[in-house]
């Protein structure tokens, strides 16, 4: 019997995984497809909330976590796996944005560097090239970045390195309950039992949920996102216009996003979505325009009220946890919530 199966091998099981092993734990994931292949794959990997001043303090005690812990955590996973999941400070540019007062007060609270960019010539210092429609903005230096699909690549073979097992394309049909308490799932048809279970599936978290009282008020949200191929350089910080972003990759790649659509759980891409994605790219930075679509791409985020995750054991059934929810942000609070669940199974409360 395993000690505690993950349901669902996305970015937050996975760190959750991990940081059980460390503890001493036997621990399966569990996850539907390949490891990593749903939202945590599609994101853009800000190592912030968009517009972090509008989100509750729930969200931002994680993510300032995430913000202190993950240059430290970026080193583990490329020394246990061999992948570098590109940590990469760019700053970030907050551009078209009226929220001053709210802005210098979350920069003061959380203790994150935040200035205004008064003129189009200072905006231009900090990111050459950047569209003469804005004159104002408000800058976060600090603010880093890492490269999904690299970041998953990471955390999978950092599993593989701690010795995790997991088991991909596992569908977990039913959790498995008696008299109140969690015995294991079953999974393509297969039991599989354990002392407890930890829910971390994403968008799918409130449908494996739903059979019991007070299910996790998750749901998919579909985002639609571009990749411009272009030169290191090209753009040198990341760049927020309400919910239209541009990040710079290291090799020169820059990634657009993205939508927040509400269609249960189609992927389908939409041409006039990736125009519209291509226009806002070269509206933003107008240096773009010759640069090739060489991706385009959606992914379903796990929507939650007010974009605050669902951390800890249920409500009802002993041995049962849940780890989901984290809407556009499961990269950046994704270390503090799988510490704040590890702490949660391990009963230090």
């Amino acid at each position: 019997m395993t000690d505690c199966i993950v349901v669902g091998g996305g970015l937050i099981g996975m760190l959750s995984a991990r940081e059980l092993k460390k503890s001493g734990m036997d621990v399966l994931v569990l996850d539907k497809g390949p490891l990593g292949k749903e939202a945590s794959w599609a994101g853009g990997g800000i190592l912030s909330p968009l517009h972090p001043w509008r989100y509750p303090d729930e969200v931002n005690v994680l993510a300032s976590e995430g913000h202190r812990l993950y240059p430290q955590v970026a080193k583990e996973l490329e020394r246990e796996s061999g992948i570098d999941p590109e940590y990469f400070r760019t700053g970030m540019l907050v551009l078209n944005s009226q929220e001053l007062e709210e802005a210098r007060l979350w920069s003061d609270k959380w203790g994150i560097e935040l200035s205004l960019v008064e003129s189009a010539a200072e905006l231009q210092k900090i990111s050459p090239g950047l569209s003469e429609q804005f004159e104002s903005g408000f800058w976060l230096p600090d603010i880093a970045q890492m490269r999904n699909p690299r970041l998953v690549k990471s955390a999978r073979g950092s599993l593989q390195a701690l010795g995790v097992r997991f088991e991909e394309n596992t569908q977990v049909e039913k959790l498995n309950v008696e008299n109140g308490q969690i015995k294991g799932v079953v999974a393509n048809g297969k039991n599989y039992q354990a002392g407890c279970v930890l829910v971390a599936s994403g968008a799918w978290s409130g449908d494996l949920l739903s059979e019991f009282g007070n299910p996790p008020d998750v749901k998919p949200v579909k985002g639609q996102m571009i990749l411009l191929k272009g030169e290191p350089g090209l753009l040198k910080p990341m760049l927020l216009v309400e919910s239209r972003y541009l990040i710079p990759r290291k090799d020169g790649r820059i990634l657009c996003g993205s939508t927040i659509e509400h269609t249960g759980y189609d992927k389908s891409l939409s041409e006039e979505v990736k125009t519209s994605l291509l226009q806002s790219a070269q509206d933003i930075f107008p240096r773009l325009a010759n640069l090739e679509v060489e991706h385009h791409w959606s992914g379903l985020r796990p929507g939650s009220p007010e974009g605050v995750p669902y951390i800890g054991a249920h409500e009802e059934i002993e041995g049962l946890f849940v780890n989901a929810g984290h809407f556009r942000n499961g990269v950046i609070l994704g270390i503090a919530s799988a510490r704040k669940i590890a702490r949660e199974i391990l009963g230090d409360k």
